[in-house]
Formats: C-alpha cells, structure tokens, sequence
C-alpha cells in the first residue's frame, strides 16, 4: 500500500536539471530523482560521463538526456534551462551540484585556484539558479531549487580559502533567495553533504575507507556511519527527492546536513553575546570588556578533525 508520504515525494510529471551530476553525488541524485518519477537533464563537463549516465538511467526505465558543458557561463545556465523545456514541456526542480577543488593554503594559493572554483560552485550556481528562477516563474505553478553547501562554507576549512568562500556564499544565496521566491511558491534550501567521493578521497582519514567502499564494496564502519555522518552518496540522495518533492513546500531557506546515517538542521549565523555602553564603544573599553563578558565564550571554528 502507497502511503501519503510516498504520494507526497513521487516526482512523477516534474523535470530536473542536476548539475555536474555525470558522477559521484550528481549521479546518484539524478538517479534517485528520476527513479521517483522526474524526467532529468544530466549535466557535466564530460561528455561521455554525461551521455553514459542518461543511458543508465534510460535503460533503468527513466527519462534523461544529456548536455556536456561547463558550468559558470550564463549561456550553460540558459542552454540547461532550455533543454529541460525543449526535451520534456517544462522546469521544476533545479538541482546545483557541480564543483571542483584547487586545495591550496593561503600563501600558496594562485588567482587561477580562486578564480576557477569560485566561477564553477559560486557563479554557476548563480547563472543556473537565475535561469531556472525565470523559467519558474513565467510558467507559474512553484518550483524546487536545490543549492550544494558543505561543511566548508559553515564552518571553514583548512586549506580551502576558495572552497570555503563559495559554500558559505551559496548558503547566504540561498537564504535571500527563499525570501525573493516564496510569491512565486519557490523554494530554496542547500544540501550539506558528507559522502564518500573523489573529493572526500583527498581527506587522508577518509581515504582508505573510500577506496575499500569502491574497490571491494566494503560497508562503511558505524564510526563513519553515525560518529561522523559519513556515508555513500546514495545516501544524501534521498534529502535531494524529499526537497524535490511536494512533501517540503513548507521547507525554504534552510541549510540541512545530511551523511551516511545522520539527518541535521545547520543553524543561521546570528548574534549569541551583546553588550551595550552608553556612549558606544572606544578601544580601550572594548579591550576592558571583551574578556568578561562578549568574548568570554569565543566560537569555534573549523571542521573538527574526525575521532575514529
């Protein structure tokens, strides 16, 4: 028997653009996506992984088709846009996953470094969801926009200036756009992944533990699992469908974490101490002050390093 929620999360008749979605984390959520009933346009910079990924999910009895491009450009923006109209009638869900890495420290890191990984997670997220947000709104009915974050962008990262920029950039997006879509019953909310990728692979302590998941199907140990919230990345996919779905029209605006068996709400950065001083604040009454009583409790920062 079908419940109301299983009704509730069926996509049948939505269409989703799923960017970078030709591996990895993508792919996983355009399959989970179209296996709940969405038509999907897979993307990615590799044409063979993208057109490879479509014929997967066509021959697993979904609809895809495939667009090779690079994202960050407006012209890729409008050309997803239009292939999602052109192929299947319309836009629905707009899913923004693609991304790269340039890991350098500060002191070490090139314009280029910045540059690129800004242009693909901060712009391209920006251009797609732009494209879609029009496309949504002149064809009426709401719409669902699915931004990526990462722990890196909530908490910062060591080694990740760029990274870490653009996450947190994609999360402050993705709270003014809640606000400016809701008349138009869009919403807006960021997936916080913690999966077992290409990317995850360059974290040292997770690394043998994704090569044994990839090369012998090993399970992940409970310590990954639950300790750290660290899974497949089959298993952020179903957040993506939940957010996709007519189940989460009252969910916008929000920063949710999700990994291997752990499901988190990220809070919003707001104040947590205040102090006033009639007159305002000279230099030396904030250096009196700030040990007792604003910075007695100073936050903390960081992605803590996992306790294995």
């Amino acid at each position: 028997m079908t419940t109301q929620t299983e009704k509730h999360t069926d996509l049948t008749g939505k269409v989703a653009v799923v960017t970078g979605s030709g591996r990895g984390l993508g792919l996983a959520y355009a399959k989970a996506l179209a296996a709940a009933g969405a038509a999907v346009v897979v993307n990615d910079v590799d044409a063979q992984a993208a057109e490879t990924a479509a014929k997967e999910i066509a021959d697993a009895g979904g609809r895809a088709v495939a667009l090779a491009a690079a994202v960050g450009p407006t012209e890729t923006a409008e050309a997803l846009v239009g292939t999602a109209v052109d192929a299947f009638g319309r836009l629905d869900v707009m899913v923004t996953n693609a991304g790269v890495l340039r890991d350098r420290v500060l002191w070490k890191m090139s314009d280029d470094d910045f540059d690129t990984v800004i242009d693909v997670h901060l712009r391209g997220t920006f251009t797609c969801v732009r494209a879609a947000a029009n496309r949504m709104r002149e064809q009426g009915g709401g719409g669902r926009v699915i931004v990526a974050g990462s722990p890196a962008g909530q908490r910062g990262n060591f080694g990740q200036t760029n990274y870490s920029a653009a996450k947190a950039g994609i999360a402050a997006m993705a709270r003014t756009w809640a606000m400016e879509l809701a008349k138009a019953q869009i919403t807006v909310n960021a997936v916080i992944p913690v999966a077992a990728t290409a990317m995850t692979r360059t974290i040292p302590v997770f690394a043998p533990h994704v090569d044994a998941l990839e090369r012998e199907g090993t399970p992940l140990p409970d310590a990954l699992r639950k300790g750290e919230g660290f899974g497949t990345a089959e298993d952020v996919a179903g957040l993506v469908v939940y957010l996709a779905s007519d189940a989460s029209a009252a969910v916008t605006g929000q920063c949710i974490g999700i990994g291997g068996d752990k499901l988190a709400l990220w809070s919003h950065p707001q104040e947590v101490s205040v102090a006033y001083a009639d007159g305002g604040w000279s230099a030396d009454a904030i250096a009196a002050a700030w040990p007792v009583s604003v910075g007695r409790d100073p936050q903390t920062y960081g992605i803590p390093a996992p306790q294995l």
